[in-house]
């Protein structure tokens, strides 16, 4: 057995014991003396040592196992990063709850969904939240007692003078997270997230992110989504690190300023992210005065100049991360020495130790090397795959497993080279196909990316009475550069030259904004219905 595959063995069996306490492994096992947290909000910068998140975590605990939260109960929490989310999240592992994440940005309907669909026992949110949870389930509010709701718990009250609890332990197998999908297609399912789940979640922040007891680690991912919540708490109290969280409009000097500031070496956010930096400039100098040693992306895959970009103003090169609420991460472009690779533009990289990743055909066959297919898991030779179903939809669960038992289906198509590397083409359905060829966005969207007037662009295919589909883009221009006729011919012409005639965009459409979910991906959906708005009859 190889150093990894000993080291991977070692956590599955710590994580996916029949008893394990999630609170001692994520807070108390750590030096009390050493910084948990670094909360930089409006106010200032908070810091609070393992030793007082665990004080505090554990009156609140006792706080909710008086309101008559118990082991395997829901509780949602719709809340800002703050320090009183750490708080509540150790405090509903501490009473054996179960964690449903809701982002703050979600309105009355998104959020009253998730807390019936889930069934929740008590919902911990703030003031500017309040409204948007109801009174479906009882409430737990960080307010001031005028802002609060008649029957309201008082957070403050409950952390000040809770009973004190340890915390209970729970089964390896028994749920940890109950958390949602973005749901861009039908409802927002409920993704089952065991408590031996952590050892995937160990498995990418030591060999996918590398990251290490030196660094000064920030993830930028908001925790309401996976990637912040897993990455930017879970797994920064799981390693013992601190945890960074800003509560901050984004801007991309304050972001600049931030590393420099709090000396961060080891930076995960989303691409979005990077393009702001590119398009807005980093500070003169940024390069040598930063420490930034990694630098990560996941959600899209990356392009060459974004890459040469990164390497040029930021001292280093952004690896790509790719993987999905079920899975947590499962390819990487890994920072950890023992499997770096150097970043390719256009791919996701290379499968984490103790996963099997695949590319099947329409039948459920493998397909050998640089054949475009389905990625899926194999789940007989993938022992950090976790993944046990949707909550309460068997059906929808069925759907990822369509070939059988054996392959976890993801829906994202790609082919896998030689030595490996997956490069991938597109989500399934995002495919255009346009006069016999089948044509990914990306590959599109990297030409036209390259272009000095684009910021942000989203390819998809449009109807098309000749050629099936066509190819059509739809742009937001760099800022003071305006969206115009003579631009789209130049954008058409501009692809044409860089990759393929029959791969131009035969429709370019410029605007403000694109369309994103909460988390932060495209929705090409919404961009489909658009144009069929404004074209039908044409």
């Amino acid at each position: 057995m190889s150093t990894v595959d000993s080291t991977i063995a070692g956590w599955l069996a710590r994580y996916g014991a029949e008893r394990v306490n999630i609170a001692h492994l994520l807070c108390d096992a750590h030096p009390a003396d050493s910084d948990a947290l670094v909360f930089d909000g409006p106010d200032g910068v908070q810091r609070l040592t393992y030793g007082e998140l665990a004080e505090r975590s554990k009156r609140l605990a006792g706080a909710l196992r008086q309101a008559g939260v118990g082991e395997g109960d829901r509780v949602a929490t719709m809340m800002p990063k703050s320090v009183e989310l750490v708080l509540a999240l150790l405090a509903i592992w501490r009473v054996g709850g179960v964690h449903v994440p809701l982002f703050t940005a979600f309105g009355p309907d998104a959020a009253g969904y998730r807390i019936a669909h889930s069934g929740a026992q008590l919902v911990i949110t703030d003031a500017g939240n309040r409204e948007k949870v109801g009174d479906s389930a009882p409430v737990m509010c960080v307010a001031d007692a005028a802002q609060q709701r008649q029957g309201d718990l008082d957070f403050a009250e409950a952390v000040e003078s809770g009973p004190s609890i340890d915390g209970i332990e729970r089964g390896g197998e028994e749920l940890m997270f109950l958390l949602y999908t973005s749901g861009t297609t039908g409802q927002p399912k409920g993704v089952e997230v065991p408590v031996r789940a952590l050892a995937s979640i160990h498995s990418y922040m030591h060999y996918g992110l590398d990251v290490r007891p030196e660094d000064v680690f920030w993830n930028m991912a908001d925790p309401g989504w996976a990637y912040g919540l897993w990455c930017g708490i879970t797994g920064s109290l799981l390693l013992g690190q601190t945890v960074l969280l800003r509560a901050h409009p984004f801007d991309a000097q304050d972001v600049c300023a931030a590393i420099l500031a709090h000396g961060v070496t080891n930076l995960t956010g989303a691409p979005t992210v990077y393009r702001s930096l590119r398009a807005a400039g980093v500070p003169e100098g940024f390069k040598e005065r930063s420490h930034l040693r990694a630098i990560s992306s996941g959600g899209e895959p990356l392009n060459a100049e974004l890459l040469a970009w990164s390497a040029r103003e930021l001292g280093t090169e952004i690896h790509d991360h790719y993987g999905q609420s079920e899975l947590g991460m499962v390819v990487s472009f890994a920072h950890h020495p023992e499997l770096h690779r150097q970043p390719v533009p256009g791919s996701m990289g290379f499968p984490l130790p103790g996963l099997r990743v695949v590319v099947l055909d329409e039948n459920g066959q493998e397909l050998g090397p640089d054949i475009d297919g389905e990625v899926a898991i194999d789940v007989e030779s993938s022992p950090l795959f976790w993944f046990r179903g949707y909550y309460e939809e068997p059906e929808r669960t069925a759907e990822r497993f369509r070939h059988g038992p054996r392959y976890y289906l993801t829906a994202d198509t790609a082919h896998i080279s030689e030595d490996g590397l997956l490069r991938f083409a597109s989500r399934a359905d995002d495919v255009i196909s346009s006069s016999g060829y089948r044509i990914g966005p990306f590959e599109v969207e990297s030409a036209l990316i390259a272009h000095e007037a684009v910021a942000e662009v989203a390819v998809i295919g449009t109807p098309d009475e000749l050629r099936g589909e066509a190819v059509t883009a739809f742009v937001v221009t760099a800022p003071g550069t305006e969206g115009t006729p003579a631009l789209a011919e130049e954008l058409q012409q501009f692809v044409r030259a860089r990759l393929a005639k029959h791969l131009y965009p035969r429709h370019v459409c410029f605007l403000a904004e694109l369309p994103r979910t909460p988390s932060g991906k495209i929705r090409r959906t919404v961009l489909r219905e658009r144009w069929s708005s404004e074209h039908v009859g044409t």
